[in-house]
């Protein structure tokens, strides 16, 4: 089973998975982020862990059901010539619920309650709407985890070394999503910003399941530049502040 350790090759191919799964967790630890910023913030690192323990059971769950998998890409129905796959369904009703989820968000944000009326309602709120959240994450796992664990059967030929891979990128991850959630929570137009990434991933995802494919590349090159632009705009609200 673990032949490949004494083959260099498979370490390349092990640390270029790695670092792929990496990338496409991006959209994962946003979405993420955005909903655990709604738990109360006692609960926020176990949902952290407890959500990205959920992306990575899913996504071994579904590397470990390589045929059900490749099966998805197979012609279910044939509509006006277009065939249309179970991977199809998956990502056009992923897509949807990300769009209703981030346009919800939205709305809240910027036309929602106080942050004070927000804290109240948060300090109020019960087990049921923290299960509800999980719930959601478990939901949008799943439909991130198909293009991962597609990628990975696409890069490597062995089982363990793409569990390995999904396993190291999902542990940068949790390092990653704290910090990550602490900085969207503290600030608002970061938070209204990603909340506008998972509108346009949403829109990929529905574009991907009606057959077009968007190089991921451009995805995430707009995202950065976006990035670094908000960036900018706190820095120089920082620096007229202290100027004030």
């Amino acid at each position: 089973m673990f032949e490949w350790i004494y083959d260099p090759q498979a370490w390349i191919t092990l640390a270029t998975l790695s670092l792929l799964e990496i990338v496409l967790g991006i959209d994962n630890i946003i979405f993420l982020s955005i909903l655990v910023n709604k738990v109360e913030a006692a609960k926020r690192q176990f949902a952290r862990i407890f959500g990205l323990g959920l992306a990575m059971v899913s996504r071994i769950a579904l590397l470990l059901s390589i045929t059900w998998v490749m099966r998805l890409t197979e012609p279910l129905i044939t509509l006006a010539g277009v065939s249309v796959t179970g991977r199809d369904i998956i990502l056009i009703g992923g897509g949807l619920f990300l769009l209703w989820k981030a346009a919800t968000e939205i709305f809240d944000t910027v036309e929602g309650d106080s942050s004070e009326e927000q804290a109240t309602s948060m300090a109020a709120a019960t087990s049921s709407s923290f299960f509800a959240i999980i719930a959601q994450i478990a939901i949008i796992d799943i439909v991130f985890s198909l293009d991962s664990v597609i990628t990975a059967v696409g890069l490597a030929d062995d089982v363990s070394i793409m569990v390995i891979a999904i396993m190291l990128s999902v542990g940068v991850m949790m390092f990653a999503a704290k910090p990550i959630g602490d900085y969207v929570d503290a600030h608002p137009s970061i938070k209204v910003l990603a909340l506008a990434f998972l509108v346009m991933v949403g829109m990929v995802l529905i574009a991907e399941g009606f057959g077009q494919h968007i190089p991921k590349g451009y995805i995430y090159a707009a995202m950065a530049f976006s990035v670094l632009v908000e960036m900018l705009n706190i820095r120089m609200r920082k620096h007229r502040g202290q100027a004030g």
